[in-house]
């Protein structure tokens, strides 16, 4: 027999139960009432901007490929040589015979490279050849040709601030990954981590971030203008302006590292070092890249320029300092080799020279590189 207090509960407990079903009910509980999708609103046809966005990108992303590196590191206590992953960057493929170009500092220091394409697939690469100077490196992947699609070429030097570009790239690891910009700026120079000073640089506000670099700049026709390098960034993060290779300078040099497995740049046929010849351009009040050493029988021995010499108690007495080379000032080692990376071997070049107070101007016949080693 139910006492009064179980029957009083009971009664609370069924009246409870009303409220919160028909409460639930009148609000859409998902038990009681069946709730129908809503209808999609029409959108209408995408802008000829995203249509164009996206045309780039499907018609580049073959041509875009995700590199990871690993580097052998000993292990102290079994003293056995393990292979760890070292970090990962992009590339693009150059032609039909796998060759892939990507920044030099993506795969410094590597053991092993490998290549993802497009199609998931992993090929292990073998170095072709690098350009510090200008911070790249080829590397080639044994794919069949009808798997190879190189990047279509365009041009750098009649780029516009103001240009749409795109850059397509690995970003944090995430694969192929798009993001757009402008040309911000042209002729930007950057010195690397290693003190290379690289010239004639793409400054875009595009998204260059972390595993994107190597990776390619495109032009809204597709076309690849610069290779992404850099990105400044006050902050540390990843939030600032991108600097790329300009295609120019690209299709310059890799193909001579195809050929020969490195770049020769035109040579002066002196010696020079950054630190000394700061401390005798100090010394003499001018601003210059110091001649060290004469090469003989080079093309500045033959026009009579001058190197240091080494006195008693390793004195160093100065010789001659290049000031400026075809009326553009030279203020360091760095932009000395800069301007004359954009000449050619066999091209004559108006030097402009300090020696013992005054200046005088030189005609100088540049000669490769490959002759001063």
């Amino acid at each position: 027999m139910q006492t009064l207090s179980s029957v009083s509960r009971a009664l609370a407990g069924t009246l409870l139960s009303a409220i919160c079903c028909y409460t639930l009910a009148s609000f859409g509980c998902p038990g009681c009432v069946q709730a129908a999708p809503r209808s999609v609103t029409p959108r209408g046809p995408l802008t000829p901007d995203e249509k164009n966005n996206i045309a780039v990108f499907e018609a580049a992303k073959g041509s875009v490929v995700y590199i990871s590196t690993s580097e052998q590191v000993l292990d102290y206590w079994t003293l056995k040589v393990q292979t760890v992953p070292r970090g990962t960057g992009s590339g693009f493929i150059w032609d039909s015979a796998g060759h892939i170009v990507t920044n030099r500092h993506v795969i410094a220091d590597a053991a092993e490279a490998t290549v993802r394409l497009a199609d998931g697939k992993d090929y292990p690469a073998t170095l072709v050849g690098v350009s510090r100077t200008h911070d790249i490196a080829v590397l080639q992947i044994r794919i069949p040709a009808k798997s190879a699609v190189p990047i279509p070429i365009g041009t750098s030097h009649d780029l516009q601030v103001g240009q749409k570009v795109y850059a397509i790239g690995n970003p944090f690891g995430l694969d192929w990954t798009l993001t757009t910009g402008i040309v911000s700026a042209l002729d930007r120079s950057l010195t690397g981590e290693d003190g290379v000073l690289i010239q004639h640089l793409v400054q875009t506000d595009a998204a260059i971030n972390p595993g994107n670099s190597g990776g390619p700049l495109l032009d809204s026709a597709g076309r690849l203008i610069g290779m992404n390098t850099a990105i400044y960034s006050p902050s540390g993060a990843s939030a600032g302006v991108g600097f790329a290779v300009p295609v120019d300078t690209v299709n310059r040099v890799v193909p001579e590292l195809i050929t020969k497995g490195h770049y020769a740049s035109p040579s002066l046929g002196v010696q020079t070092d950054e630190t000394l010849s700061r401390a005798i351009a100090r010394q003499l009040g001018v601003q210059g890249a110091a001649i060290l050493r004469v090469r003989p029988d080079g093309p500045a021995a033959k026009v009579g320029l001058r190197g240091a010499r080494i006195g008693r108690r390793n004195a160093i007495f100065p010789g001659d300092v290049i000031v400026a080379l075809n009326g553009k000032p030279v203020d360091s080692v760095a932009r000395l080799l800069a301007l004359l990376d954009d000449c050619r071997p066999g091209e004559s070049v108006q030097l402009t020279v300090w020696r013992d107070g005054k200046e005088f101007r030189v005609s100088v016949t540049l000669r490769s590189g490959e002759d001063d080693n």
